[in-house]
């Protein structure tokens, strides 16, 4: 557990302290300790700034889609894997699923553009065809779909792990007992699987909205340029502008803190709410 223990010891725990130069106009050649305070100066200027409330509103834009269309993939797709009876079968379609996981951003953007680029291969054999090509990539309208199908694409296989352990605790005497009394497929999904996964959904939703200003920065640093900050700009790329590229230090950490603090704040929510449901949620 060492290495795992130390890299979120000193990369995660550690890198808290550093969140100071939010309140300092930090300067890295004179370094935080020697920084002018700045106060809640680049906090007031941060809710004034329509770049960052634009930035704000794509990543809740982009994270209410994800949720709605991307977190019920992986439990579907779990569910039509652990139908399969045949474990060769199950365990080869299973390592298929999984493998885009592992391919770079990178290489998933560049695949995406050979597809449905406006010389790509949807538009040539539109054109063949004598029909007219759709504009997808670099159309701002179709931005924000266009992350979600290569969120689903890139990592539904691989977040059928968890459902899929899950599923295997499920007791098999309840499916055929709920058989045994006339229930079908449905039924048997609606009163055995479901609650018996409950509290592994619940703990998977509670996380999610914790990261829910959480995107993405590699999907969205390979595309934002291709549509222009109006419609790919999130908080991620916004701090990265801002204060990596822009050396405005300070004002970056601060929008990075605030949405540090609204992830925390939800997660305190989310699982207060579980707690009322009866679920053990993150933590008691």
């Amino acid at each position: 557990m060492a290495p795992g223990v130390l890299y979120f010891a000193i990369f995660h725990y550690g890198a808290l302290g550093a969140n100071v130069i939010a309140f300092k106009r930090y300067v890295p050649f004179i370094g935080i300790v020697d920084s002018q305070w700045a106060g809640l100066a680049h906090f007031a200027r941060m809710f004034s700034d329509v770049a960052f409330w634009r930035a704000a509103l794509n990543t809740l834009e982009i994270s209410a889609l994800q949720l709605i269309f991307y977190f019920p993939i992986p439990l579907a797709l779990a569910l039509l894997l652990h139908s399969i009876s045949s474990v060769p079968v199950r365990r080869f379609v299973q390592s298929v699923v999984y493998l885009p996981h592992f391919i770079s951003w990178v290489i998933v953007v560049a695949l995406f553009q050979q597809i449905l680029g406006n010389a790509g291969v949807l538009n040539g054999i539109l054109a063949d065809n004598g029909l007219s090509i759709v504009h997808i990539i670099g159309n701002p309208d179709a931005f924000k779909p266009l992350m979600i199908a290569q969120v689903i694409w890139k990592d539904a296989g691989w977040g059928t792990i968890i459902f899929l352990a899950a599923l295997h605790q499920v007791d098999e005497q309840q499916y055929e007992a709920a058989a045994i009394d006339g229930a079908g497929w449905w039924r048997r999904l609606w009163h055995v699987t479901l609650p018996a996964i409950r509290p592994v959904l619940a703990l998977l939703l509670i996380l999610r909205l914790g990261e829910i200003l959480s995107v993405g920065f590699e999907q969205f640093i390979l595309q934002r340029d291709n549509v222009g900050p109006a419609a790919g700009e999130v908080i991620d790329t916004f701090v990265y502008y801002t204060g990596v590229l822009g050396g405005d230090w300070g004002y970056g950490a601060a929008a990075g803190l605030v949405k540090g603090a609204i992830g925390a704040v939800l997660i305190y929510l989310a699982n207060k709410v579980a707690h009322r449901l009866g679920e053990q949620g993150v933590y008691r």
